[in-house]
């Protein structure tokens, strides 16, 4: 008989299911029931159950987004609402009624909704103030990556992992030492660094989960970037990797992001832009001489180059302007220091976004010959993905701490990182998400805008 990990955990779906299920069973009765027959319950009820299975609904993990919860919740609404009237045009209808329609698409999402995030953050609760539903796991290696990953877990109590023991080498506990470690605990997942391991041993930790039904994952190093679309062809028997058409350059989701950015970037100049460029002029003209705005060629998308616009912050020394600014970096004027920390000397770009050359969200665009640079110290195929869509004014790079002076090589490898993680889970949502936290990092002041 198979184990069942997490206690009675693996009963939260089904119950969940069962819960949904009665939410539109009971809005079909008070919105629809008099006027179709019993075959709209058994319609919509198995209708509900194929689209969940076809997009995942219920695939809601403990380590999900509240984002990607919501986006789901959008998309079962949409395809439920194209179910009914799918209904509608199948039994030929002439009472349609658009009131009853839209109110049983309310009651019953909106309640399946609530339903579904308040057991989502129930859960997150009961796992951080009474510590169930956890789940025991132990970490193999000592790299930048399971480092991370300890520290991650210890913060998110809420995610309800329990690391048991780190084990590598030169720490007390080896990894040989947790061979025995396993025959004495009863592990959920094991979370091994490939780098440190053997293939011997890594066989010894599938060999474990498969009797104990546990779970055997694995932490990439630091600088191995992997993308989940990538694309392998095989010619005769040689691979070959080639960069796949990501979402946002779809013809339908490439329009709603050109609208977007479009209208985006109209407000931001007509509104902020208008009258803030002459009062800049005037500051920026007081300290220092030279132009109100600082021109300078980026690579976009596909490698092409365009000219980026800033408010110019530093004094008018070409010379010095192609090197990486510093904290206290003496090039920086007194006002320029201002709207450097507040990002005002970034504002500009949107008339880059209305040319078409940026977008508001994506991967910040790097000088010239920082491309080449940073090119080189990442994987080539990673920093090349990032280039197959619109650099943008802001990025998940910048909101998560990774902007500015690049002082080591880690600073590259882990904005990179989200840039590939953002391309590759594209939605409006998260270009609304990283514009919202972009204003609240601004408000608070970030270390690393100077």
């Amino acid at each position: 008989m198979h184990h069942k990990r997490g206690g009675y955990s693996y009963l939260i779906r089904p119950i969940l299911i069962c819960i949904d299920l009665a939410i539109l069973i009971t809005s079909i009765h008070y919105c629809l029931e008099d006027k179709y027959d019993d075959v709209l319950y058994y319609y919509l009820g198995l209708g509900w159950l194929g689209i969940s299975y076809i997009l995942g609904f219920y695939k809601v993990y403990r380590f999900t987004s509240v984002l990607k919860i919501v986006s789901s919740i959008i998309k079962q609404s949409a395809m439920l609402l194209l179910l009914l009237y799918a209904f509608y045009g199948f039994v030929r209808s002439r009472n349609v009624s658009v009131v009853d329609t839209v109110q049983f698409i309310s009651i019953a999402v909106g309640g399946i909704g609530i339903i579904k995030i308040i057991s989502f953050y129930a859960l997150k609760k009961y796992r951080s103030y009474l510590g169930g539903n956890t789940r025991h796991v132990i970490i193999i290696g000592n790299t930048t990556g399971t480092q991370q990953l300890a520290t991650f877990f210890k913060e998110r109590i809420d995610l309800g992992y329990n690391v048991l023991k780190v084990f590598a080498a030169g720490l007390p506990d080896t990894i040989e030492d947790s061979f025995s470690f396993l025959k004495e605990n009863d592990i959920d997942e094991i979370y091994c660094a490939v780098s440190e391991l053997s293939d011997e041993q890594i066989n010894e930790y599938i060999k474990y989960t498969d009797e104990h039904y546990s779970v055997l994952k694995f932490v990439p190093d630091s600088g191995m970037m992997l993308s989940k679309r990538i694309e392998v062809d095989h010619y005769d028997y040689i691979p070959i990797l080639s960069i796949p058409q990501v979402a946002l350059n779809k013809n339908a989701n490439r329009y709603i992001k050109r609208v977007f950015d479009i209208a985006f970037s109209l407000m931001v100049i007509i509104f902020i832009l208008s009258w803030l460029t002459p009062l800049m002029y005037l500051l920026i003209k007081l300290e220092s001489s030279g132009p109100l705005f600082y021109k300078h060629k980026r690579n976009g998308i596909n490698y092409k180059e365009f000219e980026c616009y800033k408010f110019r912050s530093m004094k008018n020394e070409k010379h010095l302007a192609l090197e990486q600014v510093t904290k206290e970096d003496v090039r920086v004027t007194k006002i320029g220091r201002f709207i450097r920390r507040t990002s005002i000397d970034e504002l500009p770009q949107f008339f880059n976004v209305l040319f078409g050359d940026m977008s508001v969200v994506g991967p910040r665009p790097h000088m010239l010959s920082y491309t080449k640079d940073y090119a080189k110290k990442v994987d080539k195929y990673n920093y090349m993905f990032r280039h197959s869509v619109k650099p943008g004014i802001t990025g998940l790079a910048q909101v998560k701490g990774y902007r500015g002076e690049v002082s080591q090589d880690e600073d590259i490898i882990n904005r990179i990182k989200f840039d590939i993680f953002y391309i590759e889970n594209w939605s409006v949502l998260l270009d609304l998400k990283i514009i919202i936290e972009t204003v609240l990092n601004i408000m608070k002041g970030d270390e690393n805008a100077y």
